[in-house]
């Protein structure tokens, strides 16, 4: 077998060529346009690069077919706030065979630890875990735009190679031609009763001033995660610019409080809809296609990518009123039957609890393993964030 680096044109279009050549034969997986994987590995695109590294290899059969993919990134703001420096690896792709597997995690495993790093997760992103985050291992479906799919025996490829269970990401489905339970109504209208509440959605006029206020909120809310660091409005400007031609401005809500930017709810419309029918081809005729079958109402799902609340204004129910006006908003567009929402750790009981009030069942599982290059009989966790959160805060001010 051959490993070859990515470094040119011809072995960055043999990259985005492995997952063609693997899935052709699969009804289910959807193939994502090239420059949305190549803007991953692109420094004028990717402003993770400010702050990190990255590499991709190529696997080929001794005819040189193509038989696999991966990459290997540092994110160097992150890297050293885990138990030991870790890098991680994604965007893996292989045939069902242990020894092709084995090169390429050795070939991100070796690169890794060249640059001081002693563990590496995957697979994993590039970029913040809103998107190709994880292993499926649960629920071969239709994947929701930026959520990893790949073949049932890649969990063996996986855990074969010493990769240990790190934390698990569960996407739950909210069927909306089913009432929500009546109680959940009750809590989201006795909520907006109360004084000094404004709900407002996403206006794309005003991007910057809801970019600083996401940011405001969600390093507040996001603080007693594992190895927090701030999210950068460069990345969230980035994911603006890439969505916006498809995203519906009143997916997008926030909450204030007393005029304080209190909770966010982002929603994208579930383009792989689209994308599937255009088998990742975004050449002129592609794009006018995309735009056709976006004003036709092809798209019948919704993602929900991510939600929260700073710490001190949880408790108060400000999620269900979030979900009320959502469920006018669907009113309006009655071809949308379905939201997914996605995706929530283990590590985040809080979140999960919201997901069952509102009616979610289960969708899929995602596996985030960690592998330690040391070796060690000690299995690392994901660190649980506290139920009391919003206590700590409140204590913490007085």
């Amino acid at each position: 077998m051959q490993l070859v680096e990515v470094n040119d044109a011809t072995t960055r279009k043999e990259f985005l060529q492995v997952p063609k050549v693997l899935y052709k034969n699969d009804k289910v997986w959807v193939c994502m346009p090239d420059p949305e994987i190549e803007s991953v590995f692109n420094s004028g695109t990717n402003p993770f690069f400010q702050h990190g590294e990255a590499v991709r290899w190529l696997l080929k059969d001794d005819e040189g077919r193509l038989t696999g993919r991966v990459a290997a990134f540092i994110n160097k703001n992150k890297a050293f706030t885990y138990q030991q420096p870790t890098g991680g690896m994604g965007f893996f792709e292989c045939i069902d065979d242990q020894a092709a597997a084995n090169i390429l995690f050795d070939a991100c495993r070796n690169w890794l630890e060249e640059r001081g790093m002693q563990a590496m997760d995957g697979p994993v992103n590039f970029g913040e875990n809103d998107n190709y985050w994880g292993l499926l291992v649960e629920g071969f479906i239709h994947p929701g735009i930026g959520m990893n799919y790949n073949f049932p025996y890649y969990q063996q490829l996986f855990e074969n190679y010493g990769f240990k269970f790190y934390f698990e990401q569960v996407t739950n489905h909210l069927d909306l031609t089913v009432p929500f339970p009546e109680r959940f109504w009750k809590i989201a209208e006795w909520v907006m009763r109360k004084p000094g509440l404004r709900f407002e959605h996403f206006n794309l006029k005003e991007a910057d001033r809801y970019i600083q206020e996401l940011k405001t909120i969600y390093d507040d809310a996001w603080q007693f995660h594992e190895s927090f660091t701030p999210i950068e409005p460069a990345f969230l400007k980035a994911s603006l610019a890439k969505a916006k031609v498809f995203l519906e401005e009143k997916f997008i809500w926030f909450v204030y409080v007393d005029d304080q930017p209190a909770a966010f709810f982002i929603c994208f419309p579930d383009i792989n809809q689209i994308f599937k029918k255009l088998q990742g081809r975004l050449d002129w005729w592609g794009k006018l296609k995309f735009y056709y079958y976006l004003k036709t109402h092809t798209i019948t799902r919704a993602r929900v990518t991510i939600m929260g609340a700073a710490p001190r204004y949880q408790k108060m129910g400000l999620e269900s009123a979030i979900f009320w006006h959502m469920s006018q908003v669907m009113k309006t567009k009655p071809w949308y039957t379905e939201l997914e929402l996605s995706w929530v750790g283990d590590f985040n009981p809080k979140m999960r609890s919201l997901h069952e009030a509102v009616g979610g069942t289960f969708g899929k599982r995602h596996i985030t393993y960690r592998k330690v290059f040391i070796d060690s009989s000690e299995e690392q966790r994901s660190y649980t964030i506290p139920m009391d959160t919003r206590d700590r805060i409140l204590k913490n001010s007085e």
